[in-house]
């Protein structure tokens, strides 16, 4: 991803190109865009995240980048831009082949293909979008919506701007595949083939805060001519790099044996509808942080933020807020802000007809029933029931090494780091903002 040719198409927001990510933050506002606008400052705080990820992750930090800007969302976002939503997008690569994308908010994600165009909105989902699709065989672009939801049109070929590394003022940014820039090689030359894989990553440049020669015009982004560098040629969308660091859980964590499975757009699209329209709604007593933020009473610190809260106030009913994620064994997450129900097949489900969030999970293992276990939250608790599936469902409390089966219709608290296992997959239940501070 490194190595394909970036291009920014000209507007007003603030763009990045960090470790091999896209990154756009909306500038909403008449005011003009500088470094100490709050789209700029995000883009600092999110380029130093994916940075972190990839440093920690280099074969592809997809699903730690998703992670750490929900948190990021939850604990940083409302500091820089105090009452008003950040709207932004990433895409990096993700783990097994791909691209991870993730959007906040007015923000659109396009990955054209040979098949068409598909268009994924951040502004269409109840909190994020975090999917993986395939390498799209023309291009993948993010772009900030404008005041009536649009996006421009993805223009016919590349053109000779690229945007190496570093921060540019613009409206969005296309990142164009082997494919796209094959179609424009100059005529009586191929284009080259793109080399193998090997396992060396380049050393990444420091980070830097973008300044007001960074955030110029897209018209003064780095322009590159036909007759192009040995960058042009992909050495694959994720080199084979040195094995990465492990996971606090990684030692006692059993992976799937399938492979990630490819993203279906309908279902993910009526997934996103069911929680849109059930998510952030459901009213509980707690306590409110200094910021504001509702928070788990039996809590020293806020569950948004991670900040400390004062434990004389008096409870009042908030609005509970997410209380945490699962993260799939293949990477994928799935912010806890309903109750869902989990299966191979989960869509058909009574508990889906009853307004249950249905989350579908490949297994290949013949072990997971079509509406095998159902995620239920309770005031502030996150639980799991097993649903009388034909082989259970177990989970295992961090630290211990055994593995328990639950009874039917008997639910089962998780604290921060338990696991679940479904048939032959994996699920880690994650805070938002692990105390203290977040951190």
């Amino acid at each position: 991803m490194k190595d394909r040719q970036v291009e920014v198409v000209a507007g007003g927001h603030a763009v990045a190109r960090v470790s091999g990510a896209l990154l756009v933050v909306a500038h909403r506002g008449a005011a003009p865009l500088t470094p100490a606008s709050p789209a700029a400052l995000a883009l600092t705080d999110l380029a130093e995240l994916v940075r972190e990820a990839q440093r920690h992750r280099p074969d592809g930090p997809g699903a730690l980048v998703a992670r750490e800007a929900t948190r990021w969302l939850m604990k940083r976002a409302e500091r820089i831009s105090p009452g008003v939503p950040i709207d932004f997008g990433i895409v990096s690569p993700a783990e097994h082949g791909g691209l991870a994308v993730f959007l906040h908010g007015a923000i659109t994600a396009v990955l054209a293909g040979d098949g068409g165009v598909e268009l994924l909105r951040g502004s269409d989902a109840a909190f994020t979008v975090d999917r993986v699709a395939p390498v799209p065989a023309r291009a993948a672009a993010l772009f900030a919506d404008d005041a009536h939801g649009r996006v421009p049109d993805l223009p016919a070929a590349p053109g000779i701007g690229s945007l190496v590394e570093g921060v540019a003022q613009a409206g969005g940014a296309i990142l164009w595949t082997d494919a796209a820039l094959a179609e424009t090689a100059p005529a009586g030359r191929g284009a080259e083939p793109a080399p193998v894989p090997t396992a060396r990553i380049d050393r990444e440049p420091r980070a830097y805060a973008p300044t007001e020669r960074d955030l110029a015009p897209a018209t003064g982004a780095q322009e590159q001519v036909p007759g192009r560098t040995e960058t042009q040629a992909s050495t694959s969308m994720l080199d084979s790099v040195e094995e990465q660091h492990p996971d606090r859980h990684a030692a006692h964590t059993l992976a799937g044996t399938n492979p990630a499975p490819r993203p279906d757009p309908d279902l993910q699209r009526r997934l996103e509808a069911t929680a849109k329209a059930t998510a952030l709604t459901v009213k509980v007593l707690g306590f409110k942080c200094a910021r504001a933020h509702p928070s788990d009473p039996r809590s020293a610190f806020c569950t948004v933020c991670g900040m400390p809260v004062d434990q004389t106030q008096a409870l009042i009913e908030v609005v509970r807020p997410p209380l945490g994620m699962l993260v799939l064994d293949d990477g994928m997450t799935y912010m806890l802000a309903a109750d869902a129900v989990l299966g191979r097949d989960p869509e058909h489900s009574d508990a889906a007809q009853r307004g249950l969030v249905p989350l579908k999970v490949d297994d290949a293992s013949g072990g997971m029933s079509r509406a095998h276990a159902e995620i239920r939250l309770v005031n502030w608790d996150v639980t799991v029931v097993d649903r009388g599936s034909t082989n259970g469902t177990r989970t295992r409390l961090p630290g211990y090494r055994d593995w328990v089966r639950l009874n039917p219709g008997q639910p089962m608290i998780l604290v921060p780091g338990a696991e679940v296992m479904l048939g032959n997959r994996v699920l880690r239940f994650e805070p938002i903002a692990p105390p203290p501070f977040g951190g």
